[in-house]
């Protein structure tokens, strides 16, 4: 009864919970108007009804990342991921990687792709350099933010 007195939409909780399996995500929030729904796969689905001003921009990682993530969190040359979604090193599966550590990428070139909501996104080199980690792996979920590679 309460769902239906604030207007939850059941269709928009089911397609972001399948939007998780399909991505292998842990959490996915959604803002619209003056309501904001969270999905998590640690927990039952989250209903918060609040100004959107009152909430927080960003929510800290409940799990303490590993220690090779906290360096490259603060090495100003990590390219980071612009959205959520599933990072692949290259154009296709079992196709040459669109970089390896060691090789010399141009400004704009792409690095890598992430595929959100079905899409994917090329990821363009910020600027020109030399690839010295990456940091994550073919195939993987990312969340905003997160470190991708390290151009020196």
């Amino acid at each position: 009864m309460a769902d239906k007195k604030h207007g939850i939409d059941q269709a928009l909780i089911r397609d972001l919970a399948n939007i998780l399996n399909e991505t292998d995500l842990t959490e996915i929030e959604v803002e619209q108007d003056d309501m904001r729904i969270r999905v998590s796969r640690a927990g039952t689905p989250q209903y918060v009804q609040a100004p959107i001003a009152a909430a927080p921009a960003f929510a800290a990682p409940a799990v303490a990342a590993a220690a090779p993530i906290v360096d490259a969190r603060s090495n100003k040359n990590a390219v980071t991921a612009p959205m959520v979604g599933t990072a692949y090193l290259s154009p296709a599966p079992g196709a040459r990687p669109f970089i390896e550590v060691g090789a010399s990428v141009k400004e704009g070139q792409t690095i890598l792709i992430i595929e959100a909501m079905k899409t994917m996104n090329q990821i363009p080199a910020p600027r020109s350099g030399k690839v010295t980690e990456i940091l994550v792996s073919d195939a993987s979920p990312v969340e905003y933010g997160e470190p991708l590679i390290v151009i020196e």
